[in-house]
């Protein structure tokens, strides 16, 4: 009897293996779940999130024990076992107090008038603005001043529970230990007055405040700079009266504090001169300091989180750069697409246009087929309903369906079969090369119909002996729903737009697999099809390029594509499409330094096609990102307004791209939620394409699954040169 433990860990190692998440699915996920927690952080230390503005009116003060209502400012309840107490600052002692700082314009001055007449004050941070601005929090500390906590968003505290009230203070605390290495017992609630000023709704919270172990600060002169009067007035109403000591209330943030400065500067000397001294709270009272060190984890944890908040505002300050990048890529790629694309056409569309003399000499047609059973049928029929001479040879790729016997089966003169064990669609093209008796090579896919008018429409720049290859007009055929509809869209605008602008610009970068042609002079001088990367058709197309041919497109060699029906289909073809473009670049990435027609695609091709298939999408989910931030934080009306503008120049686009291409435009229904969901996936399969690449990950060719639902047109209109009637299937 054999021992079945092997095999028990053997099968647990395959299914570990099956459980773990490969890489470039896990870091798309892990990148995306970085940059929210980035902007919801964001929001929440400029208050754009979770704030609480609301303010608690005036309530009865029977509940508020009289030795606080005629007390002083400072209010020490901290005792569970006795009364609240309260303090007064003595005599020609004045606490200079600085509300809702740090600010990065005010504060720095203030201090530095400070530090002009050598006083000192107490600063009452909020923690978002101390989180944001770490470096003022650590000059007033190292200057001698003394920092108090003013809550982290600065609600009113009377609305919140205690819970609430825990996470302002334990939040706030956090911000002081990653600016300064602090904590703090000094507390002032946000909307405080004078003590007097207490009352049955706000008393409860100094108590628990208390309770935490913190002295509640309030103020007895108020000098009203927040409302700005004058510097004569602010300076007037902080004086206190026959030489009292006094707490003064002023603001180093909140708005512009000019008046707040230059009142300082008339303010300090004057008190000074008089006798004042400007001081700390707990040096005006006698009392131990305010700040206790933080060491050990609660101080690396202070500065992790001073550190997240600097990561989150670089972030939106790269996002916004970002934003600036693709806004002026999208509206360059799309001036140009419109501008070219016109030209193209009406370049074309001209009654004397020709690629010279008429083309009627038979070309070979490659079918390579790996298990289109459903499809090759309607493939087959629509080349003999060709209104061109030529030859079908369907590469049968080791099908396990029967796709070879059923060609067989249909005894369609003038169709070959060619079998071979799998090895790919490079070496079915190859194959079929070998076997092809013309020196024009048409390639399409097994899924793919052609129009009567296809092929002729296809060869005709071939009579420019300087074309190599020449694209066609592919089109999805099943676009009744709504996937087939959102890449009917990308067909018609992203693909054959690009092609009209890629042919002036001398650049094309692909050649269809669904609807090519080649010189089969072109293609022995390159060596023909490559199986060095996923994308074959655009490897081979830049390597034309490179080797001096040119690359044009025939609008009117239209050609019907079965496009995947599902979201996973079409995510295991898109990412192969972007994988095996990123690969072909850097294949060809020579040609950058090279001279000749490989130097002029290397430095104007490569560029183009890097910058717009590959930099330009990935950045292009910028926008919708900034929509979302912008509905959940605002400016809401702004950012609607400025999405529906990008919208409106990509509908113009599409809509001239439909004309055009002859298309209706009812499809262009669908493109606002195209916009806002197709392009999701497609960032995340291009994201993916160069985390597979910079990782070093393979790709594998995946096969589609085919429902042989395109059939072949019945008849199409045929608008160009070179029209033959010649009907004849060449064997």
């Amino acid at each position: 009897m054999t021992n079945p433990a092997p095999r028990v860990r053997h099968n647990r190692k395959k299914q570990s293996r099956r459980r773990r998440l490969p890489m470039r699915y896990m870091l798309p996920f892990l990148f995306l779940v970085a940059l929210l927690a980035m902007l919801m952080l964001r929001g929440y230390v400029h208050s754009e999130i979770l704030a609480d503005h609301r303010i608690q009116p005036p309530a009865a003060t029977d509940r508020v024990p009289e030795q606080v209502l005629d007390g002083g400012p400072v209010i020490d309840a901290r005792s569970t076992t006795e009364p609240a107490k309260t303090l007064r600052i003595p005599d020609r002692r004045i606490v200079l107090t600085f509300d809702d700082g740090p600010d990065p314009v005010w504060t720095p001055r203030v201090l530095d008038k400070l530090k002009e007449y050598d006083a000192h004050g107490v600063f009452f941070v909020t923690g978002t603005m101390a989180s944001r601005y770490p470096d003022l929090v650590e000059r007033m500390v190292k200057e001698g001043h003394e920092v108090g906590l003013h809550t982290f968003n600065h609600p009113d505290l009377s609305y919140q529970s205690t819970g609430r009230i825990d996470r302002e203070l334990s939040q706030n605390q956090l911000a002081l230990a990653g600016a300064a290495g602090i904590r703090t017992s000094l507390f002032r609630p946000p909307y405080s007055s004078f003590a007097d000023a207490m009352d049955d709704k706000s008393w409860p919270v100094t108590q628990y405040v208390g309770s935490r172990g913190y002295l509640t600060v309030v103020n007895n002169t108020d000098s009203e700079d927040w409302k700005r009067p004058g510097v004569g007035v602010i300076s007037k109403n902080a004086t206190p009266k026959n030489g009292k000591g006094a707490i003064v209330l002023m603001h180093d943030s909140g708005g512009d504090r000019s008046q707040t400065v230059a009142a300082l500067g008339h303010f300090l000397p004057k008190m000074q001169d008089k006798g004042y001294e400007f001081t700390n709270l707990t040096q005006a009272l006698g009392a131990p300091s305010a700040h206790t060190p933080v060491t050990g984890y609660a101080l690396w944890k202070g500065k992790a989180f001073v550190s997240a908040v600097e990561v989150s505002e670089h972030i939106t300050d790269v996002l916004v750069v970002g934003l600036a990048v693709i806004g002026v890529l999208v509206l360059a790629r799309f001036g140009l697409m419109l501008l070219l694309s016109f030209a193209h056409a009406r370049r074309v569309r001209k009654r004397d246009f020709s690629w010279g003399e008429p083309l009627t000499r038979p070309v070979t047609v490659l079918v390579p087929a790996f298990n289109e059973s459903k499809c090759i049928a309607n493939t087959v029929r629509s080349l003999v309903a060709s209104d061109y001479p030529l030859e079908v040879i369907v590469i049968d790729d080791g099908s396990t369906d029967g796709t070879a016997d059923l060609v067989d089966r249909m005894r369609v003169p003038g169709v070959r079969v060619v079998r071979q064990r799998n090895a790919g669609k490079p070496a079915a093209l190859n194959n079929g090369i070998a076997h092809a008796r013309y020196d024009i090579i048409v390639m399409m896919d097994g899924d793919t119909v052609f129009e009567p008018s296809t092929v002729r429409e296809l060869v005709q720049p071939f009579a420019d002996p300087r074309v190599g290859a020449v694209a066609g007009n592919a089109k999805v055929g099943n676009r009744d729903s709504l996937i087939g509809a959102w890449q009917h869209i990308e067909y018609v605008m992203g693909f054959n737009l690009d092609r009209r602008m890629y042919d002036m610009l001398r650049c094309m970068p692909t050649i269809p697999g669904a609807v090519g042609a080649f010189r089969r002079d072109a293609l022995n001088r390159i060596g023909g099809m490559s199986e060095d990367t996923l994308a074959e058709d655009t490897d081979v197309t830049m390597a034309l390029h490179r080797d001096g041919w040119r690359v044009v497109y025939a609008e009117n060699a239209r050609a019907w594509t079965e496009a995947p029906e599902s979201v996973q289909q079409l995510w295991s073809q898109r990412y192969r499409w972007s994988y095996g473009t990123m690969q072909a670049i850097w294949k060809h990435r020579r040609a950058v330094i090279e001279r000749g027609p490989s130097g002029r695609f290397g430095r104007v091709g490569l560029p183009f096609v890097a910058l717009f298939m590959v930099v330009a999408p990935l950045l292009a989910p910028l926008i919708d990102v900034f929509l979302l931030y912008g509905l959940v934080f605002g400016p809401t009306e702004q950012t609607v307004v400025a999405w529906l503008g990008v919208l409106a120049v990509q509908a113009i686009c599409a809509a001239y791209a439909f004309r055009l291409d002859r298309e209706r435009m009812t499809h262009l229904l669908s493109l606002p939620l195209q916009q806002i969901l197709y392009r999701q996936l497609m960032y995340v399969v291009l994201l993916q394409s160069w985390i597979t690449a910079l990782t070093g990950g393979r790709l594998r060719w995946q096969k589609l699954r085919r429902t042989g639902a395109v059939e072949a047109p019945r008849s199409a209109p045929s608008q160009g040169t070179g029209r033959s009637t010649d009907r004849r299937t060449v064997a």
